[in-house]
């Protein structure tokens, strides 16, 4: 880990991580809601990526900021970019983690079935994830992890509460591995509207370089 951090909303996420290689902190953000005029928080998110991610995306240099982040083809060629990539997600609010997986499922279900891809392995490697969430608490600072490795269509999940890894899960249907991670980084549907500005101003500033 980085001894460097950046604050987001006020959670230190390390501005490097190191695993098979180092991945920079190329985005940031919070989901949350307002409920009766008051900002409910629920979660600080950090994507890191391989730096080399910019090879793939030269066709975007030039691009500003809000250029990047209101084109969906550039979102696609993110996700699809056969490098490393990381979703470091902090918890604000307590909730059970059977609330979160019911809306990850929900998300990445109507993501498969929109491009006809939700058979029966699709079904099965869901209801694991489901199941995975469905035995945790998410506390306050409690941190969920997503592990892509390049090209290689798996995911590993692991859940960290009180700084010590609690438990982890590997999903290896790519269709599923794929909508999970555009439920983060799906441009304009991502689930975090300022995680998807902070990628598309950091990344439009990498290919600037």
């Amino acid at each position: 880990m980085s001894s460097e951090v950046v604050m987001v909303d006020e959670i230190p996420f390390p501005s490097e991580i190191k695993l098979n290689k180092p991945l920079l902190l190329l985005g940031h953000g919070i989901t949350d809601m307002e409920i009766h005029f008051l900002q409910i928080k629920f979660t600080a998110i950090g994507v890191y990526l391989d730096p080399e991610i910019t090879n793939h995306l030269q066709q975007w240099k030039g691009k500003s900021a809000l250029e990047l982040a209101e084109n969906d083809e550039f979102f696609d060629a993110l996700v699809s970019a056969p490098v490393d990539k990381f979703l470091r997600i902090v918890v604000f609010k307590e909730i059970k983690g059977s609330q979160y997986g019911v809306q990850l499922e929900s998300s990445v279900r109507d993501r498969l079935a929109e491009v006809d891809k939700y058979e029966e392995d699709e079904e099965e490697a869901l209801e694991k994830v489901v199941e995975y969430f469905q035995s945790l608490y998410f506390k306050k600072d409690s941190i969920i992890t997503f592990y892509f490795p390049a090209g290689l269509g798996i995911a590993e999940i692991a859940f960290m509460c009180e700084g010590k890894e609690d438990s982890k899960i590997k999903v290896e249907n790519a269709n599923v591995v794929e909508m999970m991670m555009r439920w983060y980084l799906d441009g304009k549907r991502g689930i975090s509207p300022a995680t998807i500005s902070s990628l598309a101003e950091k990344i439009s500033a990498e290919l600037s370089k």
